[in-house]
């Protein structure tokens, strides 16, 4: 009796030190991305401080300074933090309730409802020559609208005594075919400028991002990720497999239809504002878990400090190393993360 008392108190306090340490990594994780948000401001054609970055947020610095970090690049910055935020935490449910770390946004085609929205907008409502053209303003709601669309529909076709993992990852890759060739088939047919337009909001830009944005963006995503930590326990339980936790107690089809709309919702937003932006969704929880283990409690918040933080790289590279052209994030996300997944590749082998 007394050995198995020393070894729960030598396990409580194991587990209180692996917490520690998880904190500390996502204290340290929240230092770089400030870092971060606090560098990219002040980058650009004209440079600025750090110092004179804080005093801007602060109400001081000169009317130039002020001008060009509150009108021009805070608005952006901002949205590329929730972005990254989003699709990271949203990558990370995911991941947890699919039970496979190569899972995505992308893999149930609801950036590719997505995208198929955003296309058909362009194509009935852009049209120069028509008089009823709807505000570019829309776009958004469109998109948001087709993510949640093919979410609703891949739960759907997945549905058969409850949704397996396998059957939501068979539909949602068979479903994001379908998307993709019909995105590709309407920017065919469109005319050029409408494909253009196209092109770059799928690559995934935050160019043009606003304090409008900003309102409606910060708000949504940082509830639904106060969402998604309080359903973090439950996503822990899925991983050890439907029986295990239906007897444990757990409502498995109930919470994973929360946890998916949860990360639907996530998605719909992220890309509502910036486009389809990948890699982020799929690469932040697996450098997350490198960092500070497999618990959600842990693994969310950190996959979300390293979203916003790629994100952030990615938009300052891209508006500043081929200035005055301005590259879309989406092409640097993904230049980040093939490279890396090829290391892991590597590593796994050798392992």
């Amino acid at each position: 009796m007394r050995k198995y008392q020393s070894f729960r108190v030598f396990k409580e306090k194991i587990s209180f030190l692996i917490d520690r340490k998880a904190l500390a990594v996502v204290v340290l994780l929240l230092f770089v991305m400030a870092g971060v948000f606090i560098f990219s401001t002040g980058t650009g054609e004209m440079k600025i401080s750090p110092i004179n970055v804080v005093k801007v947020f602060f109400g001081g610095g000169t009317d130039m300074e002020q001008l060009v970090v509150q009108s021009f690049r805070l608005p952006r910055i901002i949205v590329s933090l929730m972005v990254g935020i989003g699709l990271a935490v949203a990558g990370g449910i995911l991941q947890g309730i699919i039970r496979n770390p190569l899972a995505s946004p992308d893999i149930l085609g609801i950036t590719g409802g997505a995208s198929v929205a955003v296309v058909a907008f362009l194509a009935i409502f852009s049209d120069e020559s028509n008089a009823l053209t709807v505000s570019i303003q829309w776009l958004p709601v469109a998109a948001f609208a087709g993510a949640t669309i093919i979410a609703f529909l891949v739960y759907f076709l997945s549905w058969k005594d409850g949704v397996s993992p396998i059957r939501l990852v068979l539909i949602g890759i068979g479903i994001y075919s379908l998307m993709k060739a019909l995105t590709t088939l309407m920017m065919l047919l469109g005319p050029i400028y409408q494909a253009s337009q196209a092109n770059i909001w799928i690559t995934g830009t935050v160019y043009g991002s606003n304090w409008s944005n900003v309102a409606i963006l910060v708000p949504w995503i940082l509830v639904l990720c106060v969402a998604a930590f309080i359903l973090a326990r439950n996503i822990n339980i899925q991983e050890l497999g439907d029986d295990i936790a239906t007897g444990v107690g757990s409502n498995v089809q109930r919470y994973r239809f929360l946890l998916l709309m949860v990360s639907t919702a996530l998605i719909g937003g992220s890309v509502a504002f910036a486009g389809g932006i990948g890699f982020v969704g799929l690469m932040a929880p697996h450098m997350a878990r490198r960092l500070v283990g497999s618990s959600f409690g842990a693994l969310l918040p950190a996959s979300a400090l390293i979203g916003g933080i790629l994100v952030m790289i990615a938009d300052l590279i891209g508006r500043t190393l081929f200035s005055p052209l301005e590259i879309p994030a989406g092409v640097f996300t993904a230049s980040i993360g093939a490279p890396y997944f090829i290391y892991l590749l590597f590593k796994t082998r050798n392992g």
